[in-house]
């Protein structure tokens, strides 16, 4: 699984880490992260981030 970087802030969403702070469990694909997961750093959506 490939990581994704938020254009914004640079965070980069690890699927291995997910963000279970955010209601993202650990293993969680970047296309199963529900549509409206914002970057936990900045508030982005999901259209701010590209692949890593």
């Amino acid at each position: 699984m490939k990581k994704q970087r938020c254009l914004v802030c640079g965070y980069e969403y690890d699927p291995e880490a997910g963000d279970p702070g955010n209601g993202v469990a650990p293993g969680t694909a970047w296309e199963d992260v529900p549509d409206d997961w914002c970057c936990p750093v900045c508030g982005a959506g999901k259209d701010e981030f590209e692949e890593v």
